[in-house]
């Protein structure tokens, strides 16, 4: 392959390179406004939720199992 036809293929793949750099930008310009149209506040963005600190209910856990080892208060067969 000759210098100008390397030089020439090096200008085609630069040129490529050109366009996919600008379809990215363009790509992350238009997230970056869908993004914007969807998050909340900056204390709580949208789709986060929320957990207190405050201790569970322990009504909510009396007739669950425990994984493996069975009903709370029945011994293992």
């Amino acid at each position: 392959m000759s210098l100008h036809e390397e030089l020439t293929a090096f200008q085609h793949c630069l040129d490529d390179l050109v366009r996919t750099v600008g379809r990215l930008e363009r790509s992350l310009a238009r997230l970056r406004e869908d993004a914007a149209g969807r998050t909340g506040s900056p204390e709580h963005p949208a789709g986060m939720v929320t957990i207190t600190e405050a201790p569970y209910d322990a009504t909510l856990w009396t007739d669950s199992d425990d994984e493996g080892l069975g009903v709370r208060g029945r011994h293992a067969p």
